[in-house]
């Protein structure tokens, strides 16, 4: 095979790919909250996004407050009915030593974690809700994320009033850790005299909650992210050298990590109406600067930087509607964070080995540089329309 020919071969692959995924934001979670206030008795709670129903899920626009009230009542039932039948087929609950259970959840439309829907930006999702009475001899509770799921399922309990420290996030096939029961089953006495959760937990928890956002950190990289994916490969593409490469690699982290901690801790908000166009534009412009500008400056480092701001605020969604308390908002946030940095090194090192066939460097840009850039910019600009038209 000619030169000519794989580089047509890799630019037809990367070509294929982004055709495939559209303008895509990962789905949210499954979060499945379980409430114990004490008195013998147990509430959970499950949330469902309405796009996970939709053909092309990645592509479809979420359901926004301002829509709800424009749905007919047969729509909304079938929204419901398709929600119930999402979470028997993706999540398995096991109250111990009774074995399986299946609860008969409610669904309503409601906003994330359960937030009224306010404001025309808020996202409606279906949230299922489920009470029982806790028997005498109940020792244990736990889920499991079936094979069948195609979602993350995030496993939290609420325990007289505190969030218990220790979080689980379940990919497909996984089953979550075991809930002791012994202090929460008995009567209101017996509930009475038992002891709170503490917020910080213990370092299990900590290390728990730190290793399930490792990996959801960089789950939302690898594959879900893509927008984040090009941005990445944009940066890559200026330049092989690594000086130029870790100087742009390290402004970004720096920049994505700050905005990441502020939205996540609730310092910083930002509309999602502001952040999703940008994060797209960001895209085309690093990309275009490629062609035009094919040397890492000072400039760009500022570009990069100011982009990587905008990043982060479009990661920190998925930290902070789980209301984690403080020991688990740190290390879950440290442990998302550094999945994202290892995600977006398996991108740049898959590009490098994608690319190192081709030595020459002027054969390089004219190849693989500038119509990669092209055609990232492309999307850039595409992706850019479609999301202030979608917020228009």
């Amino acid at each position: 095979m000619t030169l000519r020919r794989i580089h047509a071969a890799f630019c037809t692959i990367l070509l294929l790919l982004v055709a495939a995924v559209a303008w895509s934001h990962p789905i949210p979670d499954i979060p499945v909250r379980t409430f114990f206030p004490g008195d013998g008795t147990a509430r959970i709670t499950v949330e469902v996004d309405p796009r996970c129903f939709e053909d092309e899920p990645y592509a479809a626009p979420s359901l926004l407050a301002p829509i709800l009230p424009t749905l007919s009542e047969e729509r909304k039932a079938t929204l419901q009915r398709q929600a119930a039948e999402l979470v028997r087929r993706c999540i398995e609950f096991t109250i111990e030593p009774v074995g399986r259970i299946q609860p008969d959840f409610t669904f309503r439309f409601a906003g994330r974690s359960g937030a009224p829907l306010a404001g025309a930006e808020d996202v409606v999702v279906l949230t299922g809700e489920w009470s029982t009475t806790l028997a005498s001899g109940l020792t244990g509770w736990h889920i499991r994320s079936t094979k069948e799921s195609t979602l993350s399922v995030i496993f939290q309990n609420i325990i007289r009033g505190e969030v218990h420290p220790r979080i689980a996030v379940l990919f497909p096939g996984e089953q979550s850790f075991t809930l002791d029961l012994t202090d929460l089953r008995a009567s209101q006495a017996g509930a009475a005299t038992a002891g709170s959760v503490s917020a910080t937990g213990s370092a299990k928890d900590s290390w728990s909650t730190f290793i399930a956002y490792l990996r959801q950190g960089f789950n939302h990289v690898v594959p879900e992210g893509l927008d984040h994916i090009l941005f990445v490969l944009g940066i890559f593409l200026l330049s092989r050298e690594w000086k130029p490469l870790l100087a742009q690699v390290t402004t970004f982290t720096f920049a994505h990590s700050v905005t990441l901690a502020l939205a996540t801790l609730g310092l910083v908000h930002v509309s999602a109406a502001v952040v999703e166009p940008i994060i797209a534009a960001s895209i085309a412009a690093v990309a275009i600067e490629n062609i035009f500008r094919p040397r890492c400056t000072r400039w760009r480092l500022l570009v990069v930087f100011v982009f990587g701001l905008i990043h982060g605020l479009g990661f920190a969604g998925a930290l902070r509607d789980l209301d984690l308390p403080t020991g688990s908002l740190v290390s879950g946030l440290v442990g998302f964070n550094i999945g994202v940095e290892c995600g977006q090194l398996v991108v740049i090192t898959t590009a490098f080995l994608a690319t190192m066939w081709l030595q020459d460097a002027a054969r390089y840009r004219r190849w693989i540089v500038v119509p990669g850039s092209i055609l990232i910019a492309g999307i850039g600009v595409w992706w850019t329309i479609l999301r202030v038209v979608h917020r228009a």
